[in-house]
């Protein structure tokens, strides 16, 4: 049998390069060097509390950005997989550690009351400063991520974007949340809590558009 010749193939082929393999450790890796190299720019810019380091901090500063750390990490973890989509990938540790972060604010309205909880949002003269800059810093791990996606294909952009979202407000929350001496659950539910909603609602509709393939 003669083999019969095909231009289009051969152009298409011409093409072709070879591509590298995403490697999940590599996205973790890069996650890594966002969430520290914010946690420098927090100490460059603003200055760590030490306080937490002598004692200083009460119990709800260490639950309130552990769980952060926590949501972060496994936000993270969710979208660095999106990007290879494989049968089997689930996201229920970002799912979970979201629930779980929705406590402080529940527990904040519990503890504080109704008039207590509105007066802790229009009183709180440090509030506003650590929402803006929970969502400020949380662009260095947005960046991270949304380059690592464009170098794969996800499969739910939205989802995508949403847990992008998270992740960059959870880790821009926690770093700067190591800069503020502000402890008690009223301010760390409130004002700590909110960047990640922002983020995750400017996540969902900003990043997609940023990662189509």
């Amino acid at each position: 049998m003669n083999r019969v010749p095909s231009s289009l193939i051969d152009e298409l082929a011409s093409d072709l390069a070879p591509v590298q393999p995403l490697r999940l450790w590599q996205g973790v890796a890069l996650v890594a060097f966002a969430a520290v190299a914010t946690v420098l720019l927090v100490e460059l810019l603003d200055g760590l509390w030490h306080g937490a380091f002598t004692g200083q901090a009460s119990p709800e500063f260490f639950i309130t950005n552990g769980m952060l750390a926590l949501l972060g990490a496994a936000a993270s973890s969710a979208v660095v997989k999106m990007a290879s989509p494989r049968v089997g990938n689930s996201h229920e540790g970002a799912r979970w550690s979201a629930l779980m972060l929705a406590i402080l604010p529940v527990t904040a309205l519990v503890m504080l009351g109704v008039s207590g909880f509105l007066g802790t949002v229009t009183s709180d003269m440090y509030g506003v400063d650590c929402f803006l800059a929970g969502s400020a810093f949380g662009l260095v791990t947005a960046g991270a991520l949304t380059l690592w996606l464009r170098r794969g294909a996800p499969v739910s952009l939205n989802a995508a974007g949403t847990y992008t979202g998270i992740a960059a407000g959870a880790i821009g929350s926690f770093t700067y949340g190591l800069a503020c001496p502000v402890d008690h659950i009223g301010h760390l539910g409130i004002w700590h809590v909110a960047p990640v909603v922002l983020s995750a609602i400017i996540g969902r509709f900003a990043i997609p558009p940023l990662v189509r393939w």
